[in-house]
């Protein structure tokens, strides 16, 4: 076979070295090489680079924030609140009155300290009242005022004592069936207090009649909320699975 002999006769280098055909030389692949490491090197770098630039992207901007959601003890605590006021002839007022107020509530699940909340919106709300017709019997002539303010002051005296009967020592009765009794008495005193206050307004012709009357209705409708609720505090507790402690 010619092959076998091509491969004989290249084996007798010293004989016939000058006679053997001269081959081309391949190709010097060095330089292409040399092109194709550089450009693997050049698309690494970018693929790092772009991956990196990615990352500082994602960790800069941060994952969407999701919307905040009331936490389980607020949501219980909402609904513990509209589960009282909604025994109140207005229980839009008696929610927003209370709300603020929620951050000393120890049990938000006790009607009773839920009433006390209550009572307390009622007094400051009085307070207000009473400041406004101070300040207006001593720039107005007309007896009405003084006497307004004189019953406000009592309906205030009668809540402050309804908020005395609550504050109690720890493991003490906070509410008792006569201490119930008390509280209710004396918030029907504070309602008649404004009532009696309001028809002696109505009957004069003071420029200051509506400004009174507008300033009124709120702290009416708080105490009307006290009242309801304290008249109503058996069921409230037994909804709740509690009975007077």
């Amino acid at each position: 076979m010619e092959s076998s002999k091509f491969f004989q006769g290249y084996g007798k280098v010293g004989d016939h070295l000058e006679d053997q055909p001269s081959f081309p030389r391949p190709p010097n692949r060095k330089p292409l090489v040399a092109t194709i490491s550089v450009l693997a090197i050049l698309f690494l770098t970018l693929s790092v680079g772009a991956t990196l630039g990615a990352l500082i992207h994602s960790s800069n901007s941060g994952p969407p924030e999701s919307p905040s959601t009331p936490s389980t003890a607020n949501t219980g605590l909402d609904a513990s609140i509209r589960t009282v006021c909604n025994v109140t002839r207005f229980p839009a007022s008696c929610y927003s009155s209370i709300s603020p107020l929620t951050t000393s509530l120890q049990n938000p699940n006790d009607p009773e300290s839920i009433l006390k909340l209550s009572l307390r919106a009622s007094h400051n709300e009085l307070s207000k009242l009473s400041s406004s017709l101070r300040t207006l019997a001593s720039t107005s002539n007309a007896a009405a005022i003084t006497d307004c303010k004189d019953h406000i002051d009592d309906a205030l005296s009668r809540l402050n004592d309804s908020l005395l009967a609550m504050n109690v020592s720890p493991g003490d009765k906070a509410l008792t069936d006569a201490k119930i009794s008390d509280i209710q008495t004396w918030i029907s005193a504070a309602v008649t207090d404004q009532e009696t206050c309001l028809d002696g307004l109505e009957e004069t012709e003071s420029a200051a009649q509506g400004e009174m009357k507008q300033k009124m209705q709120r702290s009416r409708e708080y105490t009307s909320n006290s009242l309801a609720i304290v008249a109503n505090i058996r069921i409230l507790l037994q909804r709740f699975n509690m009975s007077l402690h």
